[in-house]
């Protein structure tokens, strides 16, 4: 048995917060596009929690950057280390480009950004059809490439803990910290094969 090496217990929660703050306005955001009724009522949920989302991204950003991680399973070799670390910086960037995309399009659009209920937020692009137009595109596209990484997240990390049984996703979870197995041969990756 070897000790699984976790994430600092701040880290872990910014994660799940990150986690449950995005789904939230993705969620909300796929209804609200679907929607006729409410469809005010979504808008400053969905503001809200875009500006929640930007504010604790750039805490966690700041986090991840300045700490070290817990070294990887021994079941990642050096290329997936590589797509390991490529993925959680692209996550990042597209995290912290959609709520700014997000504001920047409703400036555009000639409206405030109201956070809160009554916050208003300044506006951080000119008054402009063609450049509301293009950043509502844009939001889109992103709002999709962030549901296929986040999909492509959970799937390696499900691929690990279920199929290499290497207890990736006890390095980010709570509760009692457990051993994992030690991985056999045939479970630990090599660039070779």
């Amino acid at each position: 048995m070897t000790t699984v090496d976790r994430y600092p217990v701040r880290t872990r929660i910014l994660h799940w917060l990150t986690a449950a703050l995005v789904f939230s306005a993705l969620f909300i955001g796929f209804v609200m596009v679907n929607s006729l009724g409410g469809y005010g009522a979504l808008v400053g949920v969905h503001m809200t929690l875009g500006v929640l989302i930007l504010l604790v991204v750039i805490i966690r950003a700041t986090n991840r950057f300045t700490h070290r991680t817990p070294r990887l399973p021994a079941t990642v070799g050096s290329i997936e280390h590589f797509l390991v670390v490529g993925s959680e910086i692209g996550l990042y960037a597209l995290m912290l480009a959609q709520p700014l995309v997000g504001w920047a399009m409703v400036s555009a659009g000639g409206r405030p950004v109201v956070v809160f209920g009554s916050l208003a937020l300044p506006r951080i692009a000119p008054f402009s059809a063609e450049l509301y137009f293009l950043l509502r595109q844009a939001h889109s596209v992103i709002a999709y490439l962030l549901v296929a990484a986040i999909a492509a997240h959970v799937s390696a990390v499900l691929l690990h803990t279920l199929t290499l049984r290497d207890a990736m996703l006890r390095r980010m979870t709570f509760g009692a910290s457990r051993e994992a197995p030690e991985p056999t041969a045939a479970h630990i990756k090599t660039d070779a094969g």
